[in-house]
């Protein structure tokens, strides 16, 4: 950008040249000034329009191919849980059917006493009545549709509320992910499969609780996290995190008056099931199919990789068979430990007052009225029960819990 001495008959292209001229008339040289052209002075633009605003790039981090469902079906699941837990305390009416209540203020709401119940909710003959598992129903009267009722009464207000909590922090994210079709399903059919396992080794008592349900989604959790193992960044934290969750609350299972077997049911089941319904697509697959416009992707044919086409068929196969065989054995009134001695230690731990083997339980039993009065022969424990219409079935179950 200096000044530079040109004839008059050379020229430059490109610059604007500014003449400076002397006082006289005819001067014999001239100055030329050459400035350099601005960028923006080369650009031309179309007749009539202004300067375009380039648009910012979306950044292809920001591109998510998953779709993100809204979770309603979980938050209904709960509520149509505390609704059936409400109803049931009404049918139950403790003032009326019993003597002695916990919380007598909430009148036919208020609560078996503790010696009855110590989940603080109804008696056990309410929750038959509501449609709780009892084996003995379902081989002999042919009640099968108890084997999903059960899966939607409580036994207290402590079962309902660590259950729903539970539910609301596993079930909201798995349906936001997967959508309500597939995780609805999944819940139903895991819960189906805890009871099933429940009733092939637990012939006396009732059994209730969305626990099987529960442990059917976390099951679910783990065979998406292996079926989509190279879509997750930290895979062994995430895996470690998951197995140590289920192991203890399988170790919970352990307690007493807590049916493990359908936790066990509940979580093989929706291990399984996480196979079939929560298998994604690859992610390069996804990215060719719905990348922007203009972007290069690596062509790939196939919409899912081998091995998860392998653990879909052979899942499936597992389903169809377990549930198979296991309904059948179920109505020929084959009870299970008789066939496997060591099964009884995944639901219980033997301790001085508690014993894991199955067998047959025996009581000596008076009545007064309504007041039942039993005694157990093993362990000499003693119980008195208020009970309108005493039944045989009602009194073994009674007499199991006593004995248990």
């Amino acid at each position: 950008m200096g000044f530079l001495g040109l004839n008059q008959n050379q020229y430059t292209e490109k610059g604007e040249i500014f003449m400076e001229s002397g006082q006289s008339a005819a001067p014999s040289s001239l100055d030329i000034k050459v400035v350099r052209p601005r960028r923006s002075d080369n650009v031309v633009q179309p007749a009539g329009q202004g300067s375009v605003t380039p648009q910012p790039r979306r950044s292809f981090s920001d591109y998510n191919p998953f779709k993100s469902w809204v979770s309603w079906l979980v938050p209904l699941i709960v509520v149509a849980n505390i609704v059936v837990f409400v109803v049931t305390m009404f049918v139950n009416d403790c003032p009326k059917n019993s003597g002695r209540c916990i919380g007598r203020f909430l009148g036919r709401f208020s609560f078996q006493p503790f010696k009855e119940n110590l989940f603080l909710g109804p008696s056990s003959n309410t929750l038959e009545k509501m449609g709780a598992l009892d084996v003995q129903r379902v081989i002999h009267q042919h009640q099968g549709w108890r084997l999903i009722s059960c899966m939607w009464l409580h036994a207290g207000v402590f079962h309902v509320l660590a259950n729903m909590l539970s539910l609301l922090f596993i079930g909201i994210r798995l349906e936001q992910e997967f959508g309500f079709v597939r995780i609805g399903v999944l819940y139903v059919m895991s819960g189906f499969g805890g009871s099933l396992l429940s009733a092939l080794f637990i012939q006396y008592g009732i059994s209730v609780g969305a626990s099987g349900a529960l442990f059917g989604l976390l099951g679910s959790m783990l065979s998406e996290l292996i079926s989509n193992w190279t879509m997750y960044a930290n895979k062994l934290a995430a895996l470690l995190t998951l197995v140590f969750i289920i192991i203890i609350n399988l170790a919970a299972g352990l307690l007493p008056h807590v049916d493990n077997f359908a936790h066990i049911g509940g979580f093989v089941s929706g291990f399984l099931f996480g196979f079939v319904f929560l298998i994604r697509p690859q992610f390069k697959w996804l990215t060719q199919r719905n990348a922007p416009p203009g972007l290069i992707t690596t062509p790939v044919k196939s919409k899912h990789k081998t091995y998860q086409y392998v653990l879909w068929v052979l899942s499936l196969i597992l389903l169809t068979v377990g549930y198979t065989l296991g309904l059948i054995t179920l109505f020929r009134g084959v009870n299970l430990n008789d066939h496997c001695s060591w099964c009884q230690y995944m639901s219980c731990i033997p301790i001085s007052k508690r014993s894991c083997k199955s067998q047959n339980v025996y009581c000596l039993s008076s009545q007064i009225g309504n007041q039942l009065n039993l005694t157990c022969v093993s362990n000499g424990r003693n119980g008195t029960y208020s009970l309108l219409d005493p039944s045989a079935s009602r009194a073994q179950q009674l007499c199991a819990e006593l004995c248990s």
